[in-house]
């Protein structure tokens, strides 16, 4: 099996357009719609760890005794394009979602995992530990059919249920509605920023230096992942949720909203300033204000923004290079929190890709 190697502040609309005009290659073979030739793919495991009981196997009166339980590991599908960039790309997923949130679209259209092997970059598609097809937990969970699609329409930012927003940019048809509501899959074991990052740093020992996306809750993983290797070179967070890291001492007040209160997470001063070592960009997407509101679907976010230009601040203010693009700002309306599977999906590549162009990550 092989494996790709190796190799501040907001933006404004005016460069955001100079710098994707001057980075964006050209339509062709790199843009959807035509062949795409991959010259390897595959999948492995990697972190985690195995627990055993004591005792003696018995092969004709099998108990747990004597026996071991791999578990707590990711699952990874990689695929390699034709002359692949230096970097590949590892894409990590939020909260109720697997790696399917990068592949094809809810509409059927090409997702992140294509429209970036299209563009050249080696893509590795990531089910954290405990979800998907990384199922295998050292701890004991409880999973209940608890009925959440109409939670998730809210939260999620498609619209308030039963309405979508007028200028959302989610195929209203219905088999897309319920091809997104099938994405949604459980924790099998508790959620653990600290067990996901461990195995994201395996998975970037083995692959080497590479990019990071993080999509909503992968935001704290992600960012413990960069402290503990310094194989990730470059992070791309779409909406973080949660997991807002400061340097102990420094840490903002809590934010309440109408979903629940954020609150800021502690971390010694020597593991934040590794994140000053690489670029950063952060994402938010449209439909919800910067007001208080008491409409819960919106207001969740108003808060992690707010928390999100804090946390942003603190890394440029440490010697850092982060940058937070809020969409509407630069005239880019109607994203969901699923920026990457949105309708303009190709739109949002294209300025993720300029901003890799701009660090040299591409």
């Amino acid at each position: 099996m092989k494996f790709a190697k190796t190799l501040p502040g907001v933006l404004t609309l005016s460069s955001l357009i100079l710098l994707t005009a001057c980075t964006t290659p050209p339509v062709g073979t790199m843009r959807p719609g035509g062949a795409l030739v991959i010259q390897e793919q595959g999948s492995f495991a990697v972190g985690g760890k195995v627990l055993s009981r004591p005792g003696t196997y018995n092969n004709n009166a099998p108990t747990a005794e004597g026996q071991t339980l791999h578990g707590d590991h990711l699952y990874a599908s990689y695929h390699v394009p034709q002359n692949p960039r230096p970097l590949p790309i590892v894409m990590l997923h939020g909260a109720f979602q697997s790696a399917r949130s990068w592949e094809t679209t809810s509409d059927g259209r090409e997702g992140f995992q294509t429209l970036f092997l299209r563009r050249g970059f080696s893509v590795y598609l990531v089910d954290q530990p405990r979800r998907g097809r990384a199922g295998n937990s050292t701890v004991a969970a409880t999973i209940e059919p608890t009925p959440l699609d109409q939670l998730f329409f809210d939260q999620f930012r498609i619209g308030k249920w039963p309405h979508y927003f007028d200028n959302v940019q989610f195929d209203r048809k219905p088999q897309t509605l319920d091809q997104f509501f099938r994405s949604v899959t459980p924790n099998t074991g508790p959620f653990d920023a600290g067990v996901i990052s461990d195995a994201l740093a395996a998975l970037f020992d083995k692959t080497g230096a590479g990019i990071l996306f993080s999509h909503s809750q992968a935001g704290g993983p992600g960012w413990l992942t960069a402290i503990k290797s310094q194989n990730v070179k470059g992070i791309v967070a779409f909406e973080p949720g949660s997991g807002f890291i400061f340097p102990q001492g420094e840490l903002p007040p809590a934010m309440p909203s109408a979903a629940g209160t954020l609150s800021p997470e502690a971390v010694p001063l020597a593991d934040f300033q590794k994140l000053t070592r690489l670029p950063i960009v952060i994402f938010y997407g449209d439909n919800f204000p910067s007001e208080p509101t008491t409409e819960r679907g919106q207001d969740n976010w108003r808060v992690r923004l707010a928390m999100a230009r804090l946390w942003v601040n603190a890394i440029n203010k440490h010697g850092g290079d982060a940058r937070l693009v809020h969409l509407p700002a630069i005239g880019i309306r109607g994203n969901t929190h699923f920026l990457m599977s949105d309708l303009n999906n190709v739109q949002i590549a294209d300025l993720v890709e300029a901003f890799l162009a701009e660090k040299k990550l591409n």
